[in-house]
Parts: C-alpha cells; sequence; structure tokens
C-alpha cells in the first residue's frame, strides 16, 4: 500500500545563488579569500573518509573553500531545471543574489534584474512553481560598509530591494524573505564563525532586531505590490529533547518566528536534525538524523495558526547509499505530520545540486544531481529517481532509517 499526499502538494528541491552560480561578488566572496588557506589547514588536523579525501575538490585544498564558479548555474539554469522537471518536480526554491541586482547602494542593475525573469520565466515554462528567497546570507559590500545588519537603516534598504524584485517579477506568488536568520545571527554574530565575524551580544541582538523588522517591511512591500501573493520566512527548527529543551525550542525555534507572527502567511521549515542522543548519525555532519523530530516541529508550529512547506531538508552523502531512505523517512514524517492535523503544503529537497557549502566548501554531496567541479558535468543520483518514484506513485509504507554506521569525525556548519 502507498499513501498519497494530498492533491497540489508541491514536491522538488531548492539551491541558493552564492552556493550554485558562480561569479558572485559579495561579503562572502571576500571571506571565502581571506579564510580558505586557515580552514583548509584545520581540516588536516581532522580525520577523512579515504573517499572523501580522493574527491575534487577535497578538504585539505584551498581551493574547495572558494566558491568561484561554483555549478555555473547561473548559465545553465535552463539545462538544471530540465533535470527538475524529468524528476517529476512541480516546484522550485531558488535565491536572489542582492549583490548583483544592487551592487550600489539605490542603483539596480536591471540586466540582473532580467536574468532573474529568465529564471522564473524558465520555471513557468517547465510546469514548477518559483519559490523566490530574497536574502540567503549574502550581502552587497556596500551594505556591509555601513554596518550590516547592526545598521539602523538596514531595514529599509532591505525593504526597498524586496519592493523592486516584487515590481519585477509578477509570476512569482510565493516569496520567502529571509534564509535562517537564527543560524546567521548565530554564526555571524555570537560566535563569530561566519561573516561579519562578531561575536558581541548587542550585536548579536542588534542584528536579530532588525531582520524582523526587514521582513516585516518587506511584507509589507510585497503586499502592497500583489496582495494575493504568500510570504514567509525559511527557518531553521531542531527538534531539541535534552536538557533545558524549553527553553532552547523557545529561544531557537520561536523568538523569532514570534516576533513576525502577524507578518507572515506560512512558515518556511528548514529541518535536518534532533538532539536525540540515540538517533542515527549522518555520514558527514555527525547530526542525529531524526524523522520523527520533523514530525513534532511541523506540529509544534500549529500554534502559529500559517500552513507550513518544507524549504529545506537533506542529507550530504556522497556514495548516495542513505539519501533515499532519508527522504523517504522525512516524507514519511510529513505524512505523520498530515494525519495529526498540520497543513504541510510542500517539501523542497535541499539540494537539486551539489553545491558550495559555505565554510565547509565543495566536499559536502547534498545533491539529488551530482556536479563534477572539474567538467561541470551534471548526472542523476540513484535516489533522485527514489524520490521521483514517490512523487510519481505516492509513499511506500513506513521503514526505519539505516541502522548505525561509524561516522567521520568531520562536522559541516550550515547549509
Amino acid at each position: 500500500m502507498r499513501s498519497k499526499f494530498p492533491d497540489g502538494f508541491y514536491f522538488g528541491a531548492a539551491t541558493a545563488s552564492h552556493q550554485v552560480e558562480g561569479g558572485n561578488k559579495n561579503d562572502w566572496t571576500e571571506w571565502e579569500h581571506a579564510n580558505a588557506r586557515r580552514l583548509s589547514q584545520i581540516a588536516d588536523r581532522k580525520s577523512w573518509e579515504p573517499f572523501i579525501l580522493k574527491g575534487y575538490p577535497n578538504p585539505l585544498q584551498e581551493e574547495n573553500y572558494i566558491s568561484g564558479n561554483a555549478c555555473d548555474h547561473y548559465h545553465r539554469y535552463e539545462e538544471d531545471f530540465d533535470i527538475a522537471k524529468s524528476l517529476c518536480h512541480n516546484a522550485h526554491r531558488f535565491s536572489i543574489e542582492w549583490s548583483r541586482i544592487e551592487p550600489e547602494e539605490g542603483k539596480f542593475d536591471e540586466k540582473e534584474v532580467g536574468h532573474y525573469r529568465g529564471v522564473v520565466r524558465a520555471l513557468r515554462a517547465r510546469g514548477m512553481e518559483p519559490f523566490a528567497t530574497l536574502w540567503h546570507w549574502t550581502l552587497p559590500l556596500w551594505f556591509v560598509k555601513k554596518g550590516g545588519w547592526v545598521n539602523k537603516d538596514s531595514a529599509q534598504a532591505f525593504a526597498r530591494y524586496a519592493e523592486h524584485m516584487c515590481q519585477a517579477l509578477p509570476e512569482v506568488h510565493k516569496w520567502i524573505t529571509l534564509n535562517e536568520p537564527n543560524v546567521y545571527t548565530g554564526h555571524g554574530y555570537w560566535r563569530g564563525i561566519w561573516p561579519p565575524g562578531k561575536r558581541s551580544l548587542r550585536q548579536y541582538f542588534s542584528a536579530n532586531y532588525h531582520l524582523s523588522q526587514a521582513h516585516i517591511l518587506a511584507y509589507r512591500k510585497i503586499k502592497a505590490c500583489d496582495k494575493n501573493s504568500q510570504v514567509g520566512i525559511a527557518q531553521n527548527l531542531v527538534w531539541f529533547t535534552r536538557t533545558f529543551s524549553g527553553i532552547k525550542r523557545f529561544v531557537y525555534n520561536h523568538l523569532f518566528l514570534r516576533s513576525i507572527r502577524d507578518h507572515q502567511d506560512f512558515i518556511g521549515v528548514n529541518y535536518y536534525h534532533s538532539d536525540r542522543a540515540t538517533a542515527r548519525r549522518s555520514e558527514f555532519q555527525n547530526w542525529p538524523i531524526d524523522p520523527e523530530g520533523l514530525t513534532a516541529v511541523i506540529l509544534e508550529m500549529k500554534r502559529y495558526g500559517k500552513p507550513v512547506y518544507v524549504t529545506e531538508n537533506g542529507i550530504a552523502d556522497v556514495r548516495d547509499t542513505e539519501r533515499g531512505a532519508f527522504i523517504k523517512s522525512h516524507l514519511q514524517a510529513i505524512m505523520e505530520a498530515l494525519r495529526n492535523g498540520a497543513d504541510v503544503r510542500g517539501y523542497l529537497y535541499w539540494s537539486l545540486l551539489d553545491n558550495f557549502e559555505w565554510s565547509s566548501g565543495f566536499w559536502p554531496r547534498f545533491g539529488l544531481v551530482e556536479i563534477n567541479y572539474k567538467t561541470l558535468e551534471r548526472k542523476i543520483r540513484p535516489s533522485a529517481f527514489a524520490y521521483k518514484d514517490i512523487i510519481e506513485n505516492g509513499l511506500p509504507n513506513k521503514e526505519p532509517f539505516p541502522p548505525e554506521a561509524d561516522p567521520p569525525s568531520a562536522e559541516v556548519i550550515g547549509h
């Protein structure tokens, strides 16, 4: 027996501009060049599986940490969308690179705007609903020089950009203003391990405040531009089960969502793991892989009374031995949430393509599609066809995620 998802349910995958496009010039580009050697030296002190070190680029090489041409998705998006269509996807999440659109403050590059108009039309032509993300962590250099998200005028600047893109892309009706603001501020302003590299409690709270205001102002601009559009954020959620789990859930999962609760039409759930000690560990990140945690966080979102889209969920699996089971088990978790009254309307796997995984570089392989970084050849992985089978034929009976294996000690941060 197979279970069917509701009519109109979206199945697809996601990408982000800096991670796949290539040729970007933003704050992350500068950070990569400044930190590539250090990151490769840190990696040299870790234990790695031989098959990882045989890959290109591998974590001991400086070029692993510089995005460069990435997947060249900027020039190959039609080819990539053809692949997605062949896999029966009816939705795709992508992000717009703010630094391309507004390379100088207040000056919009209409050629680049036209590029994203082409992206949207290519999706529509293939029967895929575009989910457009306005900000996936990278920033224009002029914005950074003015103080980034701790600048008092940062929210207004973002709203101006959001309004321009909404007016330019009338075929987009589902907007994600911000991707994982909780991860960004934690790594950038609390731990100081990502741009802008601050370790300041004051700046951490300031950045969170201005990001919430940026969303609220952008929400109003987009709704004024297209009253029928749906606007939300993609929030990273963890199912906390251990010590102080209630406090952790409130601060990490809910604090930002509560600050914008009257200005969101849906909640984008990015879910990768729980903190359950007994859960199966992922091959690379050592995250506890816990499909039941996805059911739990979706049901936790019912308090907001908004529909949910799972906007990211994935696993780095270079050998593609676990991805198919990972996808199936997490779709089964979504089905369980639906049976318990949750309003879930879509699942977007992370990621369509192998991509540049921030401070971990290119070696983690999240893609349904394998990228040969020497030739940029695309190769569809078997797990992509397993996902396609579910889309076409429904969800098979529930099976446990594969048993425990010994993961390497290296860690991936971010996605």
